[in-house]
């Protein structure tokens, strides 16, 4: 691992010299001047016309549903759902392997560094994971469907996850996934939790996506799927709670009383329906940590955090009216520092002693004519193509567009899917 410096570029309106040494931002100084041993080893990157952001922390997604991308189009969730599990019930370890490669990929193409991701086969995930470059955090899904027979199996394939994640390295780390309160019985979602405590893991979990669901909890259990949560010890600190969408006002004072942290998956609840109305406001109120997501490519199509971001903010300006809601500055830490906080990973800002996760912007382009706010070009003008390089973990990932085996991604998962779908 070498050291790099990044001179002239532009960081939070500033033109700045970025030093980079190891896996850690070292200094930065409107001007950093290296002796000549120094120079010998550092590569020095001229950065004049570009800028700086903190690289995108994914904090809910399903990578290689990235195989599913398109299938079944203008389907409500539970009825896409099947259709979705019949396609993943044929999918094998080289599926998954090719299909989160792709995802990686994406990811990187579009200034992603660490990504959240709950799917199956999470060991062949990590393998790909790791030949990308990127951060990542695996859930061990439990989904039993109410069914406790399989709870022996689930158990002991979680245990068995989590000694080898001891293994893993410092760039990824493992999760307990409980599925939803829908389809995982309150026994084994007590267990997940316990063993999540028990080995300082976090807990990803999908919770009040839609209306229906919230329903149901209130028909089968006479309250909320928070409240029922809350009523089985299963809240706390290592809660990460996707989509969020169907929240009461008590709901809310639930996760700020427990410490929940809440990932709101815009496109996706977008796309299939799910609910519009992501109460940002109340939760930041009452101190809930809000984190951004993508959900996987089976329901928002594509990964693509900037996109996220934009989609997010119209939407809370547009329902509640206020051109004021959701502010560019904590429209960037949603989407950066707070899935960083989150996952206990010192990164997700570009300050010095922070991990060197940097996405590097090319504003030679129209999208950034006038400069007057680089944020607002960046997230509401451009397009993620604007990304011209990515540094993950001190080194590049992705360096002047080009990602090392792009071509070989893209044709293996071609040649899955035509096997994938041949019902």
């Amino acid at each position: 691992m070498g050291n790099i410096l990044l001179k002239g570029i532009l960081l939070d309106s500033r033109t700045k010299d970025i030093l980079i040494k190891g896996n850690r931002i070292a200094k930065i100084e409107d001007t950093i001047h290296l002796t000549d041993e120094e120079s010998t080893l550092c590569k020095v990157l001229d950065c004049k016309g570009k800028g700086a952001v903190p690289g995108f922390v994914n904090m809910h997604t399903h990578s290689a549903m990235t195989l599913t991308r398109g299938y079944k189009e203008d389907t409500g969730l539970q009825e896409w759902l099947q259709h979705i599990w019949a396609v993943e019930a044929k999918m094998d370890h080289d599926a998954i392997y090719w299909g989160t490669r792709l995802a990686c990929l994406e990811m990187i193409k579009t200034g992603t560094t660490c990504f959240y991701d709950q799917y199956w086969m999470p060991e062949t995930a990590v393998k790909a994971v790791k030949e990308m470059g990127m951060r990542s955090v695996h859930a061990y899904v439990a989904l039993n469907l109410k069914d406790e027979s399989k709870n022996g199996s689930i158990k002991e394939g979680m245990i068995k996850m989590y000694e080898e994640s001891l293994q893993w390295g410092d760039m990824q780390k493992m999760s307990v996934g409980v599925h939803a309160p829908y389809t995982v019985s309150d026994n084994l979602i007590k267990w997940c939790v316990d063993f999540a405590r028990d080995k300082g893991l976090t807990v990803h979990i999908h919770m009040s996506e839609t209306e229906q669901e919230n329903l149901d909890s209130i028909q089968l259990n006479g309250c909320t799927p928070f409240e029922h949560l809350q009523n089985l010890g299963a809240l706390g600190p290592e809660t990460i709670a996707a989509h969020c969408v169907w929240l009461s006002d008590n709901d809310i004072d639930i996760m700020s009383k427990y410490g929940v942290t809440a990932v709101h998956n815009i496109n996706s609840n977008l796309k299939l329906a799910s609910g519009s109305r992501f109460r940002y406001n109340e939760l930041k109120e009452k101190g809930v940590r809000v984190c951004l997501g993508t959900d996987g490519c089976g329901s928002s199509n594509n990964l693509d955090m900037r996109e996220a971001m934009k989609t997010a903010a119209l939407l809370q300006k547009g329902w509640r009216r206020d051109p004021e809601a959701l502010p560019l500055d904590e429209l960037m830490q949603i989407a950066t520092a707070n899935g960083a906080d989150a996952l206990g990973i010192d990164a997700g800002k570009i300050e010095v002693g922070k991990l060197a996760d940097i996405a590097i912007v090319d504003m030679d382009n129209y999208a950034f004519v006038p400069n007057i706010n680089f944020h607002s070009n960046f997230i509401y003008s451009a397009n993620s193509s604007c990304i011209e390089s990515l540094i993950c973990n001190g080194e590049f990932i992705m360096e002047n567009h080009i990602v090392e085996g792009e071509r070989e991604i893209i044709e293996n998962v071609r040649n899955i899917c035509e096997k994938l779908y041949k019902f």
